[in-house]
């Protein structure tokens, strides 16, 4: 891997940065521990803490420091960037930082960035009636709450797709780089063109350690490690150390040279027509866990280890030392060099920071409603097929829908605010149509023998249900408009990112300053019936019944019954309505009766309201011939 020695902070940088450093740190451990005394002003007694202690302290201060060198480079820079954190239970360091840049304070008035917002602050972190412990909606600047892991990655190139002067930071734990999802999702840069999409810098940290077990990338050696990433296609730089000032200088430089790689990268493809896929950088930053807190506990090793992942340390209450070494912890950051008598930060501590839209807790793109535009729809009655007799004739919904599908992509040719995605079954769902007016995204190495493949394109095929979920996810979450076309059987596959999915709708929706996303929408094909040509492996229907398990101001489901409906369905997931994830059930193979019998309301389910977070769902099923009228 490649390390970069040099020391671009003078001592003035330097100073400020690293007072920015301990004053996210100071923030985060009191934002686990105290209820009273933010500013440790009087000597700290019991009643000042926390009852029940919660919250995780060993990935916080990893984060803090990435978040305070992203801010120097965005600020030198003009960068138009925000970051995602895969370890999401690090919440109380991106709370930290979104209050001490002001992003909190703007979002939440009440808590103000003085001695009494302070106090909130603290008071109100994984407390009851308070804010939630991770990097959850409360968050400003947040698309990604990190609590289950895997998908971070995934999510941080959905952002940059079709955001060609976006950049996404994207810190992936160690313990999240063990699970499959990630794992795939280092394949991301072979879908990333670098003239019409922005770039992602991956930062995976080895803290090394997970709750109370050793990560697997940690303890291979570096040149596995390089091996490993240079697989992928990724050009790693390495940052390691745990002494302060060479750390701080050390990432100062590495990030001045992954920039220049990136804008490099990006100046070949866009000035000079190099359309060779470029080698992104990627930086892997090891430091110990839990860095800078309690060295040893009642004997016990905790910084650099397991132990310090949560709570370095409980009772306080009950263990007058214990009490002692927090405010000795907590006075180790010197915090009456950081904020004023009335807890407002020092000019110092600030001057330097992004402003307005350019900090990361405030970027348009992690309020992603802000920038969302309409699609422009056809009118879906110019693709009906013609009904003589009810059941008389025979069509294939998805075809005539792929028809509906290509215009929609042609429409949208100067906006690029739609991308249909799917593992591998566009054309086997009946959809090519769209391969008329687009190509599938492809950057890696291309055949005589291949078909619809290029840099640029709407479609984005590669055989992983999690992939796609995520990237789409990442994009709805941006501000943009998709489809998720899968096999019935397999779209199981991401139960639990439907599940997350849902929840953040439902979180969002609740607060006033989020801005409602367009819907995310599943198109589910080759049914249970229909599996003549594979077998008991590809049936499954279940995937209706988890999402009715929902609430349906979160939740749609439609059961379009024939070639019409599965027309008329996808006008009302994509319309502009708020928070809405869209789901359609629809054969791929021809079958008997399905064209228009039957109205369209007839056979969908779905709550009174058509605003509100939405997860629809339709899935053509059998039903009873009707009078053939095409639905107003």
């Amino acid at each position: 891997m490649k390390i970069i020695d040099g020391k671009p902070l003078d001592a003035d940088e330097y100073a400020r940065i690293d007072a920015y450093w301990r004053a996210c740190n100071y923030l985060s451990v009191g934002q686990i521990y105290l209820l009273a005394n933010p500013l440790l002003t009087e000597p700290l007694n019991a009643e000042h803490t926390k009852p029940r202690l919660l919250g995780h302290w060993g990935t916080a201060p990893g984060l803090n420091l990435l978040y305070a060198h992203l801010n120097r480079v965005i600020a030198a820079r003009d960068l138009d960037m925000f970051v995602i954190t895969g370890p999401g239970h690090g919440g109380p360091a991106l709370v930290a930082n979104t209050w001490l840049e002001g992003s909190w304070s703007d979002t939440y008035p009440a808590v103000s960035r003085d001695r009494t917002g302070m106090a909130k602050l603290f008071r109100q972190f994984s407390f009851p009636g308070g804010i939630p412990s991770h990097v959850a909606a409360d968050v400003p600047g947040s698309i990604h709450e990190g609590g289950e892991l895997g998908y971070s990655l995934s999510h941080a190139f959905g952002a940059a797709f079709d955001n060609p002067d976006l950049i996404v930071a994207c810190v992936v734990g160690d313990g999240e780089a063990e699970t499959g999802p990630l794992a795939t999702a280092w394949h991301s840069n072979k879908f990333l063109d670098p003239v019409g999409d922005g770039a992602v810098l991956p930062i995976l940290h080895l803290n090394g350690y997970k709750i109370a077990n050793p990560t697997v990338l940690a303890r291979i050696d570096d040149d596995d490690l390089a091996d490993l990433f240079r697989g992928y296609g990724w050009d790693p730089y390495l940052v390691a150390g745990d002494d302060p000032p060479a750390v701080h200088q050390q990432l100062a430089a590495t990030f001045d040279a992954v920039l220049d790689d990136i804008a490099a990268a990006q100046r070949r493809a866009r000035a000079e027509g190099d359309r060779q896929r470029p080698r992104w950088p990627m930086v892997v930053l090891r430091t110990p866990k839990g860095w800078t807190g309690p060295e040893e506990v009642d004997g016990q090793p905790v910084e650099g280890t397991w132990r310090s992942h949560q709570v370095p340390f409980g009772a306080v209450r009950d263990h007058p030392e214990r009490l002692r070494a927090l405010e000795t912890w907590m006075r180790s950051y010197r915090p009456e060099e950081l904020f004023d008598e009335d807890g407002r930060p020092l000019s110092d501590l600030l001057s330097w920071l992004p402003k307005g839209d350019r900090r990361m807790g405030s970027n348009p793109h992690t309020n992603g409603g802000v920038l969302l535009k309409d699609l422009t729809l056809p009118d879906f009655r110019d693709y009906a097929v013609e009904v003589g007799t009810p059941g008389a004739t025979n069509s294939e919904p998805t075809r005539v829908l792929g028809n509906w599908l290509r215009d929609v992509i042609r429409a949208d040719e100067q906006e690029h605010s739609f991308r249909l995605f799917g593992p591998d079954e566009t054309a086997s769902n009946r959809l090519d149509a769209v391969y008329e007016v687009t190509d599938k995204v492809w950057e890696a190495d291309v055949l005589d023998t291949d078909e619809h493949l290029a840099p640029q394109g709407r479609v984005m095929e590669i055989l992983s249900e999690h992939l796609c979920q995520g990237w789409l996810e990442g994009y709805l979450l941006t501000g943009r408009h998709g489809l998720f076309s899968c096999y019935e059987a397999f779209i199981h596959i991401v139960d639990s990112m439907f599940n997350q999915h849902a929840k953040w709708l439902k979180a969002t929706g609740e607060l006033d300053w989020r801005r409602d996303i367009a819907s995310l929408n599943y198109l589910l094909t080759s049914h249970v019936w229909r599996q003549d040509h594979n077998g008991f492996s590809h049936q499954d229907p279940g995937f209706v019944d988890h999402v009715v398990n929902k609430k349906a101001d979160v939740i749609r489901v439609y059961l379009p019954p024939d070639t019409n409906c599965c027309c008329r369905w996808p006008i009302t997931a994509c319309a502009p309505v708020a928070m809405s994830t869209s789901s359609s059930r629809a054969n791929s193979p021809p079958r008997t009766g399905s064209a228009s019998t039957t109205p369209w309301p007839t056979a969908r389910v779905e709550s009174a309201s058509g605003s509100g977070p939405a997860t629809t769902m339709a899935t053509p099923t059998w039903c009873s011939p009707a009078p053939a009228t095409f639905p107003p």
